[in-house]
């Protein structure tokens, strides 16, 4: 059960804090979140599809699939992400003068509903369909009782969820005018870490040079298998080993965003 519980957790902490950031930035639209629900939505199907050929996928392009998989997915999420807090950047102000008009659509400000689909669809596929497959293969392999499965995932759904409620009900105590630069920051960091778990993998399968193998080890003082680690990992791209090319990817996605960022901030003030 215990097993069940940790990978669960795991994979629904990820997409909890993902789903938190993006609820919170856009509260005053329903349009929005029609679209994150739809993509949440297609995101769970999607993850049993997946989970389903796994196996076939982890064995296809000579062993490689999966990793391929994973670093596509995650840039696709990342380049979205990026999007967002751009599209955020040209258009807070206004949206924050209409924060208390719940109910205005999408057209209201050409908010980018599609990219919150796809980042949202790409998030929930991904490490919901890791988390199936997880208890799928220990099913099938009978190494846990069915029963222990079921309940250590149901926790861990139930403990993953609650730290992504907290999260977004945090952001909501947070002023107006300050809501939109805290929650930038969360998605331009969420989104490096992305473009930085997608070079991990496609180092993996030797697509990307490694540059340094460990620039860094901070396992002992902040394993990555700890509660804490795994926060810090899904929020802010924390690796406790990371190699030379998973720092650059990084710095240099969450340095572009920035500078795109306040370059729009500053031509809208200016206009």
């Amino acid at each position: 059960m215990m097993s069940s519980m940790i990978i669960v957790f795991r994979e629904v902490l990820e997409m909890s804090i993902v789903l938190g950031v993006l609820l919170a930035a856009t509260k005053s639209s329903l349009s929005s979140r029609r679209w994150i629900g739809l993509g949440m939505s297609l995101g769970l199907l999607g993850a049993v599809v997946v989970a389903l050929f796994m196996s076939e996928l982890e064995s296809s392009m000579n062993g490689d699939g999966e990793f391929i998989f994973n670093a596509v997915v995650l840039s696709l999420a990342a380049l979205l992400i990026a999007w967002t807090v751009v599209w955020m950047a040209k258009h807070g102000r206004e949206i924050s003068m209409r924060m208390r008009q719940i109910g205005k659509d999408v057209s209201a400000g050409d908010l980018p509903g599609t990219a919150l689909f796809f980042v949202t669809l790409a998030a929930v596929m991904r490490e919901g369909s890791e988390a199936v497959f997880f208890l799928f293969g220990a099913a099938q392999a009978g190494r846990y009782d069915g029963w222990d499965m079921l309940w250590g995932g149901i926790i861990g759904v139930f403990f993953g969820a609650i730290v992504g409620i907290t999260l977004y009900q945090g952001l909501l105590r947070i002023p107006v005018k300050y809501l939109f630069s805290v929650v930038g920051w969360l998605l331009m960091l969420l989104a490096a870490g992305m473009a930085s778990q997608a070079a991990a993998n496609l180092i993996m399968v030797d697509m990307l040079p490694a540059l340094t193998d460990t620039l860094w080890d901070t396992s002992a003082w902040l394993s990555m298998e700890s509660i804490l680690g795994e926060l810090l990992h899904v929020l802010l791209g924390y690796d406790d080993h990371p190699s030379g090319m998973q720092v650059l990817v990084f710095a240099i996605f969450l340095s572009t965003v920035a500078v795109v960022k306040y370059r729009s901030e500053y031509v809208k003030q200016a206009a």
